[in-house]
């Protein structure tokens, strides 16, 4: 049986950092490394990217929209990205925000999260607001597959507020349901459970929630969005050992030279390992 996902990420952010790149090609990232915003560009930029840092950040992340825009084609430059990520000894995260119901969650989730699938994934990202039980194809097939998910539970993005933040009957928010559904799922799982929250990095002082759900928090917003590591503690409190920092285009920028990607990487590890070391 597979190791779980929760403790495979465990492991591989002790030994690599608490650190997770993510794999966006932009038309403009491309742009801005000198590629083509083609299908030639594509692989050549994600496979810069594996090559740099796949070996040494404990997770990537590849956006799948921006390869699935070339249709067919883009699909397989994913794929081989994973592959070569997974065989570098990176865990990858697809960010493919799925969420849907019935059989078409279940083929999602197929899709993504067991083993035998060309596109599996260490984890997926996916959206509950078709209810959380509508994950529950999902969670499934994780679990079978030593798989982990991330839910969207409190986003850095403005518009998420208004659903992420409204109030059930009573008195809690959707988000905090979120995360009280996830507690659930983990609850008992050591060192740390597979089934994580996508909490936005920006969103300052969250103490009003209880994000100790023993599982990862994937936290968007190191770089570019704003955050720096040394907000991490204030944000996170007592929950900031399992927080996963996503950094995309504050690494991606200084491509495409392997040697600057890595340095970023490697300072943005550095930096996050000591925001979030115990006192």
């Amino acid at each position: 049986m597979t190791e779980p996902f929760g403790a495979r990420l465990r492991r591989a952010t002790d030994e690599r950092g608490p650190l997770c790149v993510g794999i966006d090609p932009h038309a403009s990232l491309l742009a801005e490394w000198g590629l083509d915003d083609t299908v030639e560009g594509l692989e050549r930029f994600s496979r810069t990217v594996v090559e740099a840092v796949a070996d040494r950040v404990a997770v990537l992340k590849p956006q799948s929209a921006f390869f699935e825009r070339f249709g067919s084609r883009g699909i397989a430059v994913l794929e081989r990205s994973v592959e070569a990520a997974r065989a570098a000894g990176a865990l990858v995260v697809m960010d493919a925000k799925r969420g849907d119901i019935g059989s078409t969650m279940a083929a999602y989730a197929e899709s993504f999260l067991h083993k035998d699938a060309p596109l599996f994934s260490d984890a997926l990202t996916v959206s509950p607001y078709l209810g959380y039980g509508s994950l529950k194809p999902a969670v499934d097939t994780a679990r079978e597959n030593g798989a982990g998910l991330f839910v969207l539970a409190l986003t850095s993005n403005p518009e998420g507020s208004e659903v992420q933040h409204a109030l059930r009957a009573d008195g809690r928010s959707i988000g905090a349901t979120m995360l009280a559904h996830l507690a659930a799922e983990n609850a008992g799982e050591e060192p740390l459970g597979s089934f994580g929250a996508v909490v936005g990095a920006t969103l300052g002082d969250l103490s009003s929630y209880d994000l100790a759900i023993n599982g990862p928090l994937l936290a968007p917003g190191i770089g570019a969005q704003g955050a720096t590591p040394a907000d991490l503690p204030r944000v996170f409190g007592a929950a900031v050992r399992n927080v996963l920092p996503n950094v995309s285009r504050g690494v991606l920028r200084h491509g495409p030279e392997v040697g600057a990607l890595r340095a970023s990487a490697e300072r943005f590890a550095e930096e996050i390992r000591a925001a979030v070391a115990p006192a």
